[in-house]
């Protein structure tokens, strides 16, 4: 997320110790134990960036083969769980924000996002693309994770704007409504965000969840 936009910061600062719930949903246990051995091996021995690294969840599986992760997140209250559950000798956090990744980061030979890119705007989606590019090397792994929208498993889509995005209200254990974007983007709309980005784009599903591939292609 962008550490300039306080609606989210708030929202995840309070969401934070209930985050990881969603992973509790007994209908997607099958489907996290497929991803959750599927993901270490597209990044064996490599020096990952993570984008909006949240609670860590992610964080944990790829980390089991990576020779090094750079984890980022603009939420310090998520941060500090997932500093928790990962071995500090394979990875480093660092506040920041997942529209601005600054080049003093240096590059990287793979990219992982996980349940990020549904929250970019469909106008954003370009330009975070790009921005993330510029931090790695041609022929960098990016892969993108998210959830598919499944009746009865999916939060409901309450809003839709003049751009096409698509709304959730959440409501957390205090009680408090948030208003949160969540798009739920189609293997056509991913493989038309490639060009001048990447090649080789590869749409994979599960019951409830998708991932998208690609390689980084030189500016």
């Amino acid at each position: 997320m962008s550490i300039d936009d306080p609606q989210l910061q708030s929202y995840y600062a309070a969401r934070a110790p209930e985050y990881d719930q969603v992973y509790q949903k007994p209908e997607r246990q099958k489907d996290l134990r497929d991803i959750e051995r599927w993901l270490p091996t597209v990044f064996a021995g490599a020096n990952v960036l993570e984008v909006a690294c949240g609670t860590g969840y992610w964080t944990q599986f790829i980390a089991r083969t990576a020779s090094q992760v750079l984890a980022i997140d603009a939420s310090p209250e998520t941060m500090r769980i997932a500093m928790g559950r990962v071995p500090k000798d394979k990875v480093t956090f660092l506040a920041g924000d997942a529209y601005d990744l600054p080049s003093r980061l240096g590059r990287f030979g793979a990219a992982f996002a996980g349940f990020w890119f549904s929250h970019v705007p469909k106008a954003k989606r370009h330009a975070f693309l790009l921005r993330l590019n510029a931090v790695l090397m041609p022929g960098s792994k990016v892969v993108l994770l998210d959830n598919k929208y499944v009746e009865g498993s999916s939060s409901p889509i309450t809003e839709t704007d003049s751009d096409g995005n698509t709304y959730q209200a959440r409501q957390l254990k205090d009680g408090s409504t948030h208003r949160v974007l969540k798009n739920f983007p189609t293997e056509a709309e991913l493989q038309s965000s490639l060009p001048g980005i990447g090649k080789g784009g590869t749409f994979l599903t599960w019951q409830h969840y998708w991932a998208f591939e690609y390689a980084v292609t030189a500016p």
